[in-house]
């Protein structure tokens, strides 16, 4: 009896050094799982904010076309978190959005009145806006066309049926083409002739497709198509220069990210690509 206590009691130290010995191997094991389980979640909260994706709408004269979707690739490739969508149009028609209250963080015009509309209403403050880009007029024909234009006066021929204008009221272009053709006293005998358009890339199409024989566009515009053909550049002294400035909307809820992009706007980089494009640099 004596002998099989003596071994009970070794099997009981046995036992117990073996629970010991595991106590003490699980214990970092513990610690290791308790330490990670308090990391993981505060990686998990600053994941989203560091790559949280801001879009910025941005409206933007229809001239401005080209130059922006060149820019538009080299500023996302630079900033993968920010989406840049555009809606492109009139600048009076933009105005008016903007006005009745269409979500826009910046405002792209090619005309300084549509700009000052805004200021006054207090919907883009004056201190974030900016005149950075110069336009010319120009009078397009079909690149393969028979018409024989060389000057205003040229607008008055018989062969001369249709004229494409953008709609004075709401587009610069046509403004700037109406103030051209007064000042030149061609204006209300041209009446008949006169095809608007909504904006002044579809008075470019209008030309293009033979439905118009000439059209009043910019410089930039024509220099977009292959189609058409510059038949006189309107004389610079008979309208308004024309200027295009950028400002930040006041309703802006990105507003950190529409002041980057406005800014990038005025750096060289894009400057290069909006002359690139036929635009001139004011100083």
């Amino acid at each position: 009896m004596l002998k099989k206590r003596k071994i009970s009691m070794v099997l009981l130290i046995v036992l117990s050094l073996m629970l010991v010995s595991a106590g003490c191997g699980t214990a970092p094991n513990s610690a290791t799982s308790s330490s990670a389980g308090t990391q993981a979640p505060r990686s998990d909260a600053l994941s989203p904010a560091a790559t949280e994706s801001v879009e910025l709408t941005i409206s933007a004269a229809a001239s401005m076309t080209d130059a922006l979707k060149e820019i538009q690739t080299a500023y996302e490739k630079q900033h993968p978190n920010i989406k840049l969508n555009f809606n492109f149009g009139a600048s009076g028609a933009l105005q008016q959005q903007i006005e009745q209250g269409a979500p826009a963080d910046l405002f792209l015009s090619a005309a300084a009145k549509n700009m000052k509309a805004l200021v006054d209403k207090q919907l883009i403050d004056a201190n974030q806006q900016k005149h950075v880009l110069s336009n010319e007029l120009v009078a397009v024909v079909a690149a393969d066309g028979k018409a024989s234009i060389a000057g205003a006066a040229d607008l008055s021929k018989p062969d001369v049926k249709n004229i494409a204008i953008g709609i004075p009221e709401s587009v610069p272009a046509g403004t700037y083409a109406k103030e051209a053709l007064t000042n030149t006293k061609l204006w209300d005998s041209l009446q008949s002739k006169m095809v608007q358009g909504k904006d002044v890339r579809q008075v470019l199409q209008y030309v293009e497709t033979a439905n118009a024989d000439v059209g009043f566009v910019y410089k930039t515009d024509a220099l977009t198509s292959q189609q058409v053909k510059v038949a006189f550049t309107v004389d610079s002294t008979t309208y308004t220069p024309v200027q295009y400035p950028i400002g930040i909307v006041k309703a802006t809820k990105h507003s950190k990210e529409a002041e980057g992009f406005y800014s990038y706007l005025q750096s060289k980089e894009a400057l290069d690509i909006f002359v690139k494009y036929g635009f001139s640099v004011l100083k």
